[in-house]
């Protein structure tokens, strides 16, 4: 058996931007098919938008486990363990027949995806450290995107040329690809495994003491909130751009597509320039960015500007604030606890997709085909995020 590449090898990150992308590939892979599964299965929208909720609130609880499991075992084993479960899980939801069983099915693939952004984040903590965390994070985001960038593009072209099942059992096929990879590529990282890590009183007192930290608090806030504006964007998009607009998933898929290319100049200048710069400094630029984006969608969006450059360009911009903010708010969020890294990346990956979940689940049952839901949506929480971070996150 060939000796396991050093942990800040180019193979391991790319292995590690790929677990980071289960969430996106998950949720971006299948939206052109929201409208179709509408039909298919003779249902509304906000039981169909409840697919993307329901994945959100099932990745947003296993965090919480994850993380502690892997500082008490390791990553490795948690990540096997995780990807096994999803590889389940996708190949139930394409094989399911009613919207229930999706519904329910999409909750497990949940559980088992949200292994992957928990435990990449802590192994960056744990092979890079503090300082250089954040710009390895932020150029692990920029080639994610190259899941929402090409999953709608893909999923618009697989639901029309082979149906709303074809973007599962791909989803299917990619588990089984990175269940192989990690068994080869991923040595284990957590060198200060926790023995007491998942007993009840430990877990307490350390999400006491992360609670309690306001500037740990700060930022979680303002990843919370900026994740929570892409995600508005993800749950109201197609009902807009497909619905009202006409598009067809292909289409929708190019528009989507524009979008991320927003987030991926956000973080390529957070790769380049968080060092240089500083991690607040990029933050109170990126989250003034996102404000932005968001004050203007909602003026267009209240003017009745009912038209693709009027939603497109401000989510544009938010993106490049969003970009600019994630991975330096993660990065100042989890780098001062190397000992708990894995519980203090689940904590924050917990509230971030709490908060989305909720936002998404608003989004959904206001939804008008008008873009005022959504945007109003992205307006609200790019103030939230600007107001975490300047009233809470001061420097340690």
């Amino acid at each position: 058996m060939p000796p396991t590449p050093r942990p800040d090898s180019l193979a391991v990150r790319v292995l590690l931007t790929a677990l980071v992308a289960f969430g996106p590939l998950s949720t971006d892979l299948y939206l052109p098919s929201l409208p179709t599964l509408v039909t298919v299965f003779g249902t509304d929208i906000a039981t169909v938008q409840l697919t993307l909720s329901v994945f959100l609130a099932g990745f947003a609880v296993s965090q919480l486990v994850y993380g502690p499991v892997s500082d008490r075992f390791g990553r490795r084993p948690a990540l096997l363990g995780g990807i096994t479960i999803y590889l389940v899980a996708s190949a139930a939801c394409a094989l399911t027949n009613d919207i229930g069983g999706l519904i329910v099915a999409r909750f497990f693939q949940a559980l088992g995806a949200c292994c992957g952004p928990v435990v990449a984040r802590a192994v960056v903590r744990d092979v890079f450290g503090r300082d250089r965390a954040a710009t390895v994070l932020a150029y692990m985001a920029m080639a994610m995107t190259l899941a929402p960038a090409i999953g709608p593009v893909l999923g618009g072209v697989i639901t029309e040329l082979i149906g709303w099942r074809g973007n599962f059992l791909l989803l299917t096929v990619f588990a089984a690809g990175i269940l192989a990879a990690t068994q080869v590529l991923l040595g284990e990282t957590n060198t200060h495994r926790d023995e007491n890590a998942l007993k009840p009183g430990r877990l307490v007192a350390n999400y006491v003491l992360l609670l309690r930290d306001r500037a740990f608090l700060g930022q979680m806030l303002t990843v919370a909130f900026a994740y929570s504006g892409i995600f508005s964007f993800i749950s109201g998009s197609s009902f807009v751009l497909i619905g009202r607009l006409h598009l067809t998933p292909a289409q929708y898929g190019a528009s989507f597509g524009v979008v991320v290319l927003g987030y991926t100049l956000g973080s390529f200048f957070a790769g380049r320039m968080s060092q240089r710069m500083g991690g607040p400094w990029m933050i109170r630029t990126g989250t003034a960015v996102s404000l932005a984006g968001g004050l203007l969608g909602v003026a267009l969006a209240l003017a009745g500007a009912l038209h693709l450059v009027a939603i497109v360009a401000p989510v544009f911009l938010f993106m490049v604030g969003a970009g600019l903010t994630l991975p330096n708010a993660m990065a100042a969020a989890v780098g001062p606890y190397p000992m708990m890294a894995g519980l203090a990346s689940s904590l924050v990956g917990f509230t971030q997709m709490a908060v989305a979940a909720l936002v998404g689940a608003a989004v959904g049952h206001l939804q008008t085909g008008t873009p005022l839901p959504m945007m109003g949506a992205i307006g609200l929480v790019a103030l939230g995020a600007a107001l975490s971070h300047r009233m809470m996150a001061r420097r340690r």
